[in-house]
Order: C-alpha cells, then sequence, then structure tokens
C-alpha cells in the first residue's frame, strides 16, 4: 500500500536538538520548498498508478515523501543511486532532511525502480508549480526572459558505419538466440537459420578500423573489400531475423511476443544502418544528417554541429531553455532532430505569458532566432524590449537600433544564459545522459532542470533569511 510519510519521531528529533545540528541554510531552503503539498502530489500520482489497488492493499511501501527528497538529493549533489542510499543512510541531518527518521533506508535499487514509475510528462508541472512558489517567494518577477539551446549527449560510442553493422548484427544474433529456444520445435527450421555471425563481423569491423589509420592505396582497397563482407554478413543476419519474426509472429506465448516487439524494432535501425553504409562507402553519397542513424541503443540521437572548439559535432538531442531573471528555468524542451531554432522564439513568450499572466518587460535570444517576424510577434505579445540581433550585413537603421542602451543591456543580460547552461551541465549532469530510450531522457532532463531551479531557490531564500 502506497504510503504518503512516516511519523513524526519524538526520540529523533530530541537526538537532533541535543547534538544541536543543523541543515546547511540551502538545503534547509529546499526542505521548507518540498513541503509544499501540490508539489507532493504531483510526484505521488504516477506511484500510485502502478497497480489497481496501490492506495488500499498490500504491504506498506516506502513513503512518497521520502522518495521525493532522495530522488532531490540525488540530482542536486551528482549521486548515484548506490551513493544516495549510502549518505542518506549515514547522516542524520540527511534522515530529517528525507523524513526518515530511525526507519530503515530504502535501498537504491528500490529507489530507482521507484524513480522509473515516475512520467516524463509530470516534470513540466512540477517545474511550473516550482516557478509559481519562486514567483511568490519574490526569487523571481518574470520580468526578463532569455532562450537558449544545448545539447544533452546520449551515451553512445562515437558512431561509424562499421561499429554500426558491427552492433547490428550483434544485437540481431543474440536475440536470434533467445528465439531458438522458443521455436527449435519446430521441424521446418534448420540451424543455419540460427547461425551466429558476431565474431566474423567483429573481425571485419576490426580490419576497417585498422584500415582507417593507414593511407596507402592498397590499405583503402582492402578496408572496401571489409567493407562489402560486413555489409553481406549483415544482409545474411537481417535475412535470419526476418524469417524467424515471421514464425514467432504465429506463437502466442509472452515470450514469443516480447522476441517479435525487439526483433520488429531493431530490424528497421539495422536496415537504415546498411541503406546509409552502402550510399556513403559503396556509392560516395553525402546523406543528409536527418536520414541517419548513429546507434542503434539511443535511435533518438540527433547529429549537432554548431563548430564549438574542441567539439564540432555533438550526438544528441538539443534542449531548449528558457530562463527568467534570477535564474529559474520556467520551460525546457527536447527537440527532434536539428530544427530550426527560430521556432522556439514565439513558444517561448506564450509559455512565459501563461506562466505569469504578462509578458515580459525583455526577451532576448541569440541571433539564430532573429527573424522581422520574431520580432513583429514579441512587440505585438506587448514585449516592451525584444532583444534579437540581426546576423549578417546590417543597415544604418539596424546598427542604431542595436546601438540603443536598452538593446546593448539586453545582450550583456542575455549572456548569462550561457553560464545556467553550464551549471546545469556541471553540477546538475546535463552533460550526458546515461539511461536508455526517449522517455528515460525526458526525465533525466526534466530532473536536471529542477535541481537547478531547487539550488537557485535555496541560494536566494538562504540569502533572503541572512
Amino acid at each position: 500500500m502506497l504510503r504518503d510519510k512516516y511519523e513524526f519521531d519524538p526520540a529523533f528529533w530530541a537526538i537532533i536538538e541535543h547534538q544541536a545540528l543543523k541543515m546547511d541554510p540551502e538545503l534547509a531552503a529546499i526542505d521548507r520548498m518540498l513541503e509544499d503539498e501540490e508539489l507532493y502530489q504531483l510526484i505521488k500520482a504516477d506511484p500510485a498508478k502502478h497497480r489497481p489497488k496501490t492506495l488500499v492493499t498490500g504491504r506498506n511501501s516506502t513513503p512518497v515523501e521520502v522518495i521525493l527528497r532522495m530522488l532531490a538529493l540525488k540530482r542536486l549533489y551528482r549521486w548515484s543511486y548506490a551513493e544516495t542510499e549510502r549518505h542518506v543512510r549515514d547522516s542524520l541531518i540527511l534522515r530529517w532532511f528525507c523524513r526518515l527518521y530511525f526507519e530503515p533506508g530504502l535501498a537504491h535499487t528500490n529507489l530507482n525502480r521507484w524513480a522509473l514509475l515516475i512520467q516524463p510528462e509530470t516534470w513540466p508541472a512540477f517545474n511550473e508549480r516550482l516557478t509559481t512558489l519562486a514567483t511568490q517567494l519574490k526569487v523571481t518577477r518574470g520580468r526578463k526572459l532569455r532562450t537558449a539551446g544545448t545539447v544533452v549527449e546520449t551515451a553512445i560510442h562515437y558512431p561509424t558505419d562499421s561499429s554500426l553493422l558491427s552492433d547490428g548484427v550483434r544485437v540481431l544474433s543474440r536475440t536470434l538466440k533467445r528465439a531458438q529456444a522458443v521455436v527449435i520445435q519446430s521441424a521446418d527450421l534448420t540451424r543455419s537459420l540460427f547461425r551466429d555471425r558476431r565474431r566474423r563481423a567483429r573481425n571485419q569491423a576490426r580490419r576497417i578500423a585498422n584500415g582507417v589509420r593507414q593511407k596507402s592505396s592498397s590499405a583503402k582497397t582492402a578496408m572496401n573489400q571489409a567493407y562489402r563482407r560486413l555489409i553481406g554478413i549483415t544482409q545474411a543476419t537481417g535475412q535470419q531475423a526476418q524469417t524467424i519474426l515471421s514464425v514467432l509472429q504465429t506463437q502466442s506465448d509472452q515470450t514469443a511476443q516480447k522476441l517479435v516487439q525487439r526483433l520488429t524494432t531493431v530490424i528497421p535501425w539495422v536496415q537504415q544502418a546498411l541503406d546509409q553504409t552502402v550510399r556513403r562507402v559503396l556509392q560516395n553519397e553525402a546523406v543528409p544528417a536527418s536520414q541517419k542513424i548513429v546507434s542503434l541503443f539511443e535511435p533518438h540521437t540527433a547529429i549537432i554541429r554548431r563548430q564549438k572548439a574542441g567539439k564540432e559535432t555533438e550526438f544528441g538531442p538539443k534542449v531548449w531553455l528558457d530562463e527568467v531573471d534570477g535564474g529559474i528555468v520556467t520551460r525546457w524542451e527536447v527537440l527532434e532532430g536539428n530544427p530550426d531554432e527560430a521556432e522556439q522564439w514565439q513558444p517561448a513568450l506564450d509559455h512565459h505569458r501563461q506562466q505569469f499572466g504578462k509578458p515580459p518587460d525583455q526577451a532576448s535570444g541569440d541571433r539564430a532566432l532573429y527573424s522581422p517576424q520574431n520580432e513583429a510577434y514579441a512587440y505585438d505579445r506587448g514585449v516592451k524590449h525584444p532583444v534579437l540581433p540581426q546576423p549578417g550585413r546590417k543597415t544604418e537603421s539596424r546598427c542604431s537600433h542595436e546601438a540603443l542602451p536598452w538593446f546593448k543591456r539586453g545582450r550583456r543580460f542575455h549572456a548569462g544564459v550561457e553560464g545556467r547552461i553550464s551549471v546545469l551541465k556541471r553540477k546538475h549532469q546535463l552533460d550526458r545522459c546515461p539511461d536508455h530510450d526517449q522517455a528515460n531522457f525526458d526525465k533525466w532532463v526534466g530532473w536536471g532542470i529542477i535541481a537547478g531551479n531547487l539550488a537557485v531557490m535555496g541560494t536566494a531564500l538562504a540569502r533572503q533569511v541572512v
């Protein structure tokens, strides 16, 4: 049965008072914010749907209050689930913060399971409530808005055509081996349909990698031949998988249906990797980034080229952020592919007006967001000072406009959004997402931004107390 919280323990509190233990002011401010009932109910709603009678039957669960606070600590301090368990178990202050008292600590494996129950769409609603609290507590007034994008990388190796094909053979062969135990009783199937070609694929991929380092014409010829052999190996494995898939689809047991789902998902990805390899390597065709797949395990990964020093190409979805004065990120969106950034200007203004009930006095973006339509949209929505620098050659009147004092102040304010992004990446793990699939990626980004907002609000409120 899902529980709300543990009963207050006077004996635990007596020890805290006797030892004169105190939370850090920032953590104490976050502790007070997490007592908000609306925040709690937003988190409780998802675990409550886990089973039809989760709220009324079954053995007592870890309270939702403890789960929420432990997950907040995890992202506030960049801890793993195991580190979170250990630190909370060993610290009286953190037991107090998590409302755990003298109760047994929550195992990190169970904390992970609870975290998986919280759905991606919960975090935007959670953050909107946090923003409302920040406004009520005068951490922000919503007078200034700055919007910018960044890339949160996925946990993939550097993508090459040979490694993608080798991964495809590995995944399909592994699935076929599992399928063999399910369909081996069929008399019409031969052993060749379950042939494992992983070692051959791995050897060809290694030859290709060695050939890349050599510049001779003979090495290039050998590498091309290795690519042809690897393509043939992948095609043969794909044909095996298609045959086994048709057999599995005739069976109704749960194991067979799981294998059907796996093969139905993976086969098109392997085929896409095959097509782009043939086009790039054998036909010398430049394949557009939008038509490429760079990982069979994280297919939502996009190829982003931003010409940054030391990292010209990044692999991961682009995440768009809106930040207001006070350092609060009010909105984020995980973009699909690498769309035109100018499309993010109007949603940012609309969301700000919905959140605060009025337009910002000043809204700013970088050059990629500039267009006469975007500037006119800002004026139409009541923004007094839209700060959108025009790229390229400027007319004399445009130069005069961008030299106005309010425009230059807006440019300086907008530069701070890069600092906010840097803090989110360094302190709250938005540099790289270790979790798999799109839904978990969305949750990872949401938790990171919420942890950043909690830290900003905690610092601001601690200063107000002082």
